[in-house]
């Protein structure tokens, strides 16, 4: 379809902001004004939160359409790429609703960034030794680098012993996850209207709900019982959509007390999480 843009969309794709990655007040009103236009549905989830299950199931509940927003992956998390928003908002592609997923930290330029186009994310609060026994499941599969999250992984991550397949999710994931969580959950204590927290033990126990609660805070509503009608449909065929096996303390069995305690330091001294122990690391 032919895209047109009007002199400011195209002037703001080659526009920088400061070298914070934020906008001066008159671009900043401009690009506010075009975020007014479309709802967008933000899924900034770490992986193995189910992120890639709900963006399917949140794209089927509103006709919506999946895009990358970002200008690669490969090996990073990742950095949202201003001309694909400008594309969307300004040149109407797609037309209908945007959904993406992104493995995303609350970092300064991703904040301005989003501020800017007034989007509201929606983050996921899961067990954190869980999510890297099923990450470690999903690297076994497949080493893609668009399974990386900045560090290179090992050339023969398969064929190595669990013990140092353990080390390092622990030493070199651990901390992007810890990272992850203390950004997202400072701003949304910041901006409680901007970021939608869920609990993955909310999505085990009543998966459809999760679904209203998220396209509600991005501005699209549905009701339960569409959502539910959704989520049947998309749990047939969760395997394909890379949704593990969601048990609960896996990660206690998987990893070492020593492990776990790693993971506390990150999580509970260096970043003082302490009021989300039950929640990102329980037992």
């Amino acid at each position: 379809m032919p895209i047109n843009f009007d002199l400011n969309a195209s002037n703001a794709v080659f526009s920088l902001p400061d070298v914070t990655g934020r906008y001066d007040e008159q671009f900043g009103s401009y690009l506010r004004n075009l975020g007014a236009r479309r709802p967008l549905v933000m899924l900034a989830f770490p992986p193995k939160a189910a992120g890639t299950f709900l963006r399917v199931a949140a794209v089927e509940a509103i006709d919506g359409q999946m895009m990358r927003v970002t200008h690669a992956q490969g090996g990073r998390d990742a950095t949202p790429y201003l001309p694909i928003f400008i594309l969307y908002y300004a040149g109407g592609f797609p037309t209908s609703t945007l959904v993406t997923h992104l493995h995303m930290q609350a970092l300064p330029s991703n904040r301005f960034l989003i501020e800017a186009f007034d989007i509201k994310p929606i983050i996921m609060i899961r067990d954190v030794a869980d999510m890297l026994a099923s990450y470690c499941d999903m690297l076994d599969k497949d080493q893609s680098s668009d399974n990386w999250l900045n560090c290179q992984l090992p050339v023969n991550f398969t064929t190595m012993h669990e013990d140092e397949k353990n080390d390092f999710l622990i030493d070199m994931m651990g901390p992007w996850y810890a990272s992850y969580y203390a950004t997202w959950l400072a701003y949304a204590e910041q901006s409680p209207g901007r970021v939608c927290v869920l609990r993955y033990r909310d999505f085990l126990g009543d998966p459809a709900q999760t679904l209203v609660t998220a396209l509600r805070h991005a501005g699209v509503e549905r009701s339960h019982l569409h959502c539910q009608d959704v989520i049947d449909s998309v749990w047939r065929e969760r395997e394909q959509h890379r949704f593990n096996q969601g048990v609960a303390g896996r990660g206690h069995q998987k990893f070492k007390p020593h492990h776990i305690e790693r993971l506390e330091r990150m999580l509970f001294h260096h970043y003082g999480l302490s009021q989300y122990r039950e929640e990102l690391l329980p037992g």
